[in-house]
């Protein structure tokens, strides 16, 4: 008789080839840009070109994928925090 596991990951978030849904739907865009380059240009070039841009796309996405933080810019709180309304507006003579 087959024994199966429970599958206790269940708050994991939803890989395909190992990139979440959003990156992989940004490679399936590459993926499906570099056919229609394919398709309608005629110079070895570009298609050498597209040919090699897809793996170096995937490397890179599931790099990204393992380590967010190499895609935050700044920083994620602000130096102080205050309850003053921005406003631009003057209310006093200066």
């Amino acid at each position: 008789m087959k024994k199966y596991e429970v599958y206790r990951n269940i708050r994991k978030r939803a890989l395909i080839f190992g990139l979440p849904l959003t990156l992989f739907a940004l490679q399936m865009v590459s993926v499906i840009g570099s056919l229609m380059v394919i398709i309608f240009s005629f110079g070895l070039g570009s298609i050498l070109g597209t040919l090699l841009w897809n793996p170096l796309l995937y490397i890179i996405l599931t790099k990204v994928s393992h380590r967010p933080q190499l895609l935050q810019l700044g920083h994620p709180f602000p130096n102080h925090i205050s309850n003053r309304k921005n406003s631009f507006l003057a209310y006093e003579d200066h």
